[in-house]
């Protein structure tokens, strides 16, 4: 389902235990970035009214999934604060197309494809930690996280045969999963 052509490094692992505090802090930056995201999308694609319905149904959740992580950071006492991001995104975004509707289809599908990144670190925290309670707390956000990368490869397709949809996806994980590869010095939840 999330067709995602790598698996989490081991020294992710690495990094999460050395600064889980970190990583907890990304994870609300990034559930805030993801609502910004689909809150973009709706004002780039206005005349899509389908879009612009998903996208609101999306922004709500990941608005929700941030208060999620805030409260989380405050019951473990730790301050949310600004911390430089991965590259991960930036990486992504900067293989979206600059013509439409290849730019959509990019769009969609960038974000889908961090949607299937987020499922895969979630259920992969949730098997790691060996704190039962922040354990559960990441498998509850996995299936919501699989519906939005559902719902963004699907959205993709209004903007392009499925032919072309399904060669750029392939394109798209493959780049991604090198980007994944070549990993980070920081503690994120993309790292």
């Amino acid at each position: 389902m999330l067709h995602l052509q790598s698996t989490t490094r081991p020294a992710w692992f690495a990094q999460v235990d050395a600064h889980l505090d970190e990583v907890l802090i990304d994870h609300a930056h990034c559930e805030k970035k993801a609502a910004g995201t689909a809150m973009n999308l709706i004002f780039h694609y206005v005349e899509h009214a389908e879009l612009c319905r998903e996208m609101t149904v999306i922004v709500n959740e990941e608005l929700e999934h941030f208060h999620m992580v805030l409260d989380l950071l405050q019951q473990r006492g730790i301050r949310f604060r600004r911390l430089r991001p991965s590259q991960y995104g930036r990486k992504l975004n900067d293989l979206v197309r600059k013509q439409e509707p290849q730019r959509a289809i990019d769009r969609l599908l960038v974000a889908g494809l961090i949607e299937a990144r987020s499922c895969e670190r979630f259920q992969a925290l949730a098997d790691h930690v060996d704190d039962v309670e922040l354990a559960a707390f990441y498998r509850s956000l996995f299936e919501s996280e699989a519906r939005h990368h559902s719902t963004y490869t699907r959205l993709a397709r209004h903007y392009g045969s499925e032919e072309v949809v399904e060669a750029r996806l392939v394109e798209l994980y493959a780049a991604e999963a090198t980007i994944i590869a070549e990993g980070e010095p920081l503690a994120r939840m993309h790292s």
